[in-house]
C-alpha cells in the first residue's frame, strides 16, 4: 500500500516547500457541496490523502485511514488574516501531504478557498489543476449533475499511485550522466555566484510573507508583444528585470557573476505526456550564470536568458539535470542562484458556478526553513497569468528580508516590466 519516492521526490522532503492555492469567490456557496467535492478530488488522487513515512534507507507515501484524511476545514474571519495564517501554517513530516481551509467573510458574502500541497506530491501545474478540478466537482454538484460515485460500501479503494517522472524519462547511459555532473561541478566551482544580503535583522516574531506584483490586461499583452518582437520569451524578459534589480543590491558597477535559476516542465517532455492532474513533482531546473553590471543592457540579458534555456531543452540536458538531483545535497552550488524565477505560462482559472464571482486567485510557494543564519540568499518570483493577467508572488522570511526591502524590489521590477510593456509597437489604428 506505500509507495516509495523516488530519489527526486525524496529531495522535497528535506526542503519542505509547499504550494499554497488560494481562490477568493464572492456570491451565495454551499459549503457542503464544497467539501464533498473536496472529498471527491482527494479519493481519485491518491497522493493527497498520504503521508510521508520513513522506507529503508529512504521515503514513501503511507495512505491515510479514513478518519485520518483530509477534509475541508471552515472557519469565520477576516480573509488576509486567515490567508497569512495558512502561508505560515507546515504541512509536517508524518503529516497529511494536503489541506484544505474555507474561510468566510463575517458578512457571508466573500469566502477564501486555501489548499495547501506538498512538494513532494505536485509541481505548479498539478496544482493549479488541484484547485481548479475541486471547483469543477463543486460546480457539477451545485447546478445537480452526479458526481463520481462512492467506493462500495463508504470503503476507500486501493490507491493507484501515479509513477514517478524521474521513471517515464529515457536512459542517459550512467557514464553520460556522471560526465554532466562533473561539467556541472566545474563550472559551478569556476563561476560562484554572488547573493542578495539580508537586511532584516533581529525580528520578534519571524514569518513568512508574500509581495505581489500584477500587470493589468493591456501592460501583459504589450509586454507579449514585446517579447515577441525581440525574439525572446516573457520568462526571459522576467528574468532580465530580476537580475537587473539583484545587481543594484550589490556593490560596485563592475559586472558582477549573478545566477538565474528557472524550472523546467517535463509533463510534456515524456511519452506520453503527463497529464496536469497527475499529482506528481514533473519539473527540474536550468541554472544559467551571468555576468551582469549595473548599466547592463537588459535586452542583451534577456536574449542570453532565453537562447541559454532554450538550448538547454533542446539537447535534452533536462534528463541529466534531473538525474543528478539526487546530488544536490552533497554539491548545493548547483542549484544556488541569486534569484529563482518560476513561470507557469497562461494558466486557467477556476469556474466557479452562476452565482459566485472568482475575485482573486493565486499561486504561491512557501518553505518551512529560510535559514536567516546564512546571511545571504537567492530572491524568488513566482509568474503566473490567470486570465491573461500576469502576477508575479515574491515569498520571503522576514528574519531575511524586511517588508519594505521586498516592497521596494517589488516595484523596481513593476517599474522594468512596464518599460519592457512600453517599448511594444503601438496597435494599428483601426479602419475606417
Amino acid at each position: 500500500m506505500h509507495r516509495a519516492l523516488c530519489p527526486v521526490e525524496t529531495l522535497y522532503v528535506g526542503q519542505r516547500s509547499r504550494g499554497v492555492l488560494s481562490s477568493t469567490v464572492r456570491g451565495h456557496l454551499d459549503t457542503g457541496a464544497l467539501a464533498t467535492a473536496f472529498d471527491e478530488v482527494t479519493r481519485d488522487q491518491p497522493s493527497m490523502r498520504t503521508r510521508i513515512v520513513a522506507a529503508g534507507d529512504g521515503f514513501a507515501l503511507a495512505p491515510l485511514g479514513e478518519d485520518e484524511r483530509p477534509r475541508l476545514s471552515t472557519v469565520t474571519g477576516d480573509l488576509r488574516e486567515a490567508y497569512a495564517r495558512e502561508l505560515n501554517t507546515a504541512l509536517p513530516v508524518g503529516g497529511p501531504v494536503s489541506r484544505a481551509v474555507l474561510t468566510s467573510a463575517p458578512t457571508g458574502d466573500e469566502h477564501m478557498l486555501v489548499i495547501s500541497l506538498d512538494h513532494t506530491i505536485i509541481d505548479g501545474h498539478s496544482a493549479v489543476a488541484v484547485q481548479n478540478e475541486v471547483w469543477n466537482r463543486y460546480r457539477a454538484l451545485v447546478e445537480g449533475r452526479t458526481g463520481a460515485a462512492s467506493a462500495p460500501g463508504g470503503r476507500q479503494q486501493a490507491p493507484r499511485w501515479p509513477q514517478p517522472i524521474s521513471e517515464l524519462l529515457p536512459d542517459t547511459g550512467r557514464a553520460d550522466t556522471a560526465a554532466y555532473l562533473q561539467q556541472r561541478v566545474e563550472h559551478a566551482r569556476k563561476h560562484p555566484v554572488h547573493l542578495v544580503a539580508y537586511d532584516a535583522g533581529e525580528v520578534d516574531d519571524p514569518h513568512i510573507e508574500v509581495v505581489r506584483l500584477t500587470l493589468d490586461d493591456e501592460h501583459t499583452t504589450r509586454l507579449r508583444h514585446t517579447a515577441r518582437r525581440r525574439g525572446v520569451s516573457v520568462h526571459a524578459l522576467i528574468c532580465a528585470a530580476l537580475l537587473s534589480a539583484a545587481r543594484r543590491r550589490l556593490d560596485g558597477d563592475e559586472p558582477r557573476t549573478l545566477g538565474c535559476l528557472s524550472p523546467v516542465d517535463l509533463r510534456s517532455r515524456v511519452s506520453p505526456p503527463v497529464p496536469a492532474l497527475r499529482t506528481v513533482p514533473a519539473v527540474t531546473t536550468h541554472l544559467q550564470t551571468l555576468e551582469v553590471a549595473t548599466d547592463a543592457d537588459r535586452y542583451e540579458l534577456a536574449r542570453t536568458v532565453h537562447t541559454r534555456l532554450g538550448d538547454f531543452v533542446a539537447s535534452r540536458d533536462y534528463v541529466h539535470e534531473m538525474r543528478i538531483t539526487p546530488q544536490i545535497p552533497g554539491n548545493p552550488t548547483l542549484q544556488l542562484a541569486t534569484v529563482i524565477a518560476t513561470n507557469m505560462g497562461v494558466c486557467p482559472a477556476p469556474r466557479p458556478p452562476r452565482g459566485l464571482e472568482l475575485v482573486d486567485v493565486r499561486l504561491v510557494p512557501a518553505r518551512e526553513q529560510y535559514f536567516p543564519q546564512a546571511g545571504r540568499s537567492p530572491i524568488m518570483a513566482c509568474a503566473v497569468s490567470f486570465d491573461g493577467r500576469l502576477a508575479i508572488e515574491f515569498p520571503f522570511f522576514t528574519a531575511c528580508f524586511s517588508p519594505s526591502f521586498m516592497r521596494t524590489f517589488r516595484n523596481e521590477l513593476h517599474a522594468g516590466l512596464v518599460a519592457f510593456a512600453d517599448a511594444a509597437e503601438p496597435a494599428p489604428a483601426p479602419a475606417g
